[in-house]
């Protein structure tokens, strides 16, 4: 059917503007908040326990260097930017080797064993999330330096921010220091504790001009090789409590994205399924070519993470065949079939 004269100036028109503003239809920039399982580098650069810039981590990257990323190889941001046209890695914004050039295009605020909670960010004196939005703040103006007012207003607009913490919150804060949390809430309250803190973070950063936002909910905790470990008494199987709460706080999560999706103009905030990820790793390992997902890579694999993973570490030969690289943190395959999925189930709305 032939177009009409109007139907015809409408598409050039359309053609004119993507031509001259080929950003509106992609994602300029992936900007990170979070924890170890997004943290680029930043805890090289800050006094704390919470590190993994040595020998083995990262012997799977290019080079075998130990970038501070909790992980063989890559992660799964760094294959999210990689699926949207970006930088195969994402640089930590307190590595002094990276400029706001490299910068404007991806940027990592997360900080390994940091957590909603400020009570969480204390245990190992990492950064926490209040600071992570300090240092985006900064970011912000200089960008604008850089880019000047319009073109970094546009930056920071379309930008994808992606978002992974809260499991630290539990197994490494509520769960674990005596006379902490637990004292002051029951699980269900704080729960709900953290979720508001989660809703004042994102209305934090949707009034700094975010508008594509990607949460991730926390994943099945309790089938984490270190909490296996813990449970000798019932041969390593997943601790079900632990995965039931991280299950209801996802839930309560949820409801609270779609409250801010209906109320916030102009927002789209979608909800990253780790649990579903991987506990379907983990109940259907061949499917995914993986030999062991109840053990880590490193030394005996249900205990060693940061200084425990180390150069005397006995390490496995093949970190495919693992779903987890040390007790708690992911393989690079596995961070790869993460990041597909996302790409797959829900950030493929912003391609």
């Amino acid at each position: 059917m032939a177009l009409s004269l109007l139907q015809w100036l409408l598409l050039t028109h359309i053609l004119v503007v993507y031509m001259t503003h080929p950003s509106i239809a992609k994602v300029p920039a992936v900007i990170i908040f979070g924890d170890s399982t997004v943290d680029t580098g930043n805890n090289n650069y800050i006094q704390t326990l919470a590190k993994s810039n040595f020998k083995p981590y990262g012997r799977d990257l290019q080079g075998g260097n130990a970038t501070g990323r909790f992980s063989n190889g890559r992660l799964a941001v760094d294959f999210i930017s990689e699926a949207f046209g970006l930088p195969k890695l994402v640089p930590a914004y307190l590595d002094p080797s990276y400029d706001m050039k490299e910068f404007s295009t991806g940027v990592c605020f997360a900080s390994a064993a940091t957590g909603y909670d400020n009570a969480t960010s204390d245990v190992f004196s990492v950064i926490p999330l209040w600071k992570e939005v300090d240092y985006f703040k900064e970011y912000q103006t200089k960008l604008k330096d850089l880019q000047g007012e319009t073109q970094a207003q546009e930056t920071l607009t379309q930008a994808l921010y992606i978002i992974s913490i809260g499991t630290n919150d539990f197994i490494e804060n509520y769960y674990t220091m005596p006379r902490g949390r637990s004292t002051e809430y029951s699980v269900p309250e704080y729960e709900d504790f953290i979720v508001g803190i989660a809703k004042q973070f994102l209305t934090s950063l949707y009034n700094l001009g975010a508008r594509k936002i990607n949460l991730t909910g926390l994943p099945p905790m309790g089938c984490l090789p270190l909490e296996r470990s813990k449970r000798l008494l019932s041969l390593g199987n997943c601790n079900d409590d632990y995965n039931k709460v991280a299950s209801d706080f996802n839930v309560k999560l949820k409801g609270m994205m779609d409250v801010l999706n209906r109320d916030l103009v102009n927002v789209t905030i979608v909800y990253g399924d780790i649990y579903g990820i991987l506990m379907d790793v983990i109940q259907n390992p061949d499917l995914y070519g993986f030999e062991d997902v109840a053990v880590g890579c490193c030394g005996t694999g249900v205990i060693e993470m940061s200084y425990l993973c180390n150069s005397r570490s006995f390490s496995c030969s093949d970190a495919d065949k693992y779903a987890f690289w040390d007790s708690i943190h992911p393989t690079e395959k596995l961070n790869k079939i993460i990041a597909d999925k996302m790409m797959n189930t829900t950030l493929h709305v912003f391609l």
